[in-house]
């Protein structure tokens, strides 16, 4: 069984591969190397890493008080299927900072199953909720 590491060092991220893999996918097409630099200056981020290579990503902008919002979670292709993105769920819902928090968001469009299984679930008063959505501001340069 090939040995995994989840690590929050922002020094040993793959920045070019996290831009390769988000600027290709469903939620950030497109999306330029600049602001994905940026986000992850401003979050608390997560890697998996096989044999110190990235495998794997997610972020999470919080306060580290009240709030959360997980974002750009991925297991890249051929280190799918062996419980990684349960693994690297377990270690941000475990992770200090993001304990004693009122409330945590995400947005999915294909893995409702696996972030139900820890404590995510639909909006329970969807019409409190409000939104500024602009899908196409990556291709506006």
């Amino acid at each position: 069984m090939p040995q995994y590491e989840i690590t929050c060092d922002k020094a040993r991220l793959d920045v070019d591969g996290i831009h390769h893999f988000l600027a290709q996918s469903y939620w950030s097409p497109g999306i330029p190397r600049t602001t994905v630099e940026r986000a992850i200056a401003n979050s608390l981020c997560f890697a998996i890493l096989h044999e110190d290579k990235q495998v794997g990503f997610a972020r999470v902008v919080t306060d580290k008080a009240t709030f959360a919002y997980l974002a750009d979670v991925y297991v890249l292709p051929e280190h799918r299927g062996q419980g990684l993105s349960k693994r690297l769920m377990g270690e941000i819902i475990r992770h200090p900072d993001l304990q004693g928090l009122r409330r945590m968001l995400l947005a999915t469009r294909d893995a409702h199953t696996l972030y139900k299984k820890f404590g995510f679930k639909s909006l329970t008063a969807p019409d409190l909720m409000m939104e500024v959505h602009d899908p196409d501001v990556y291709s506006r340069g």
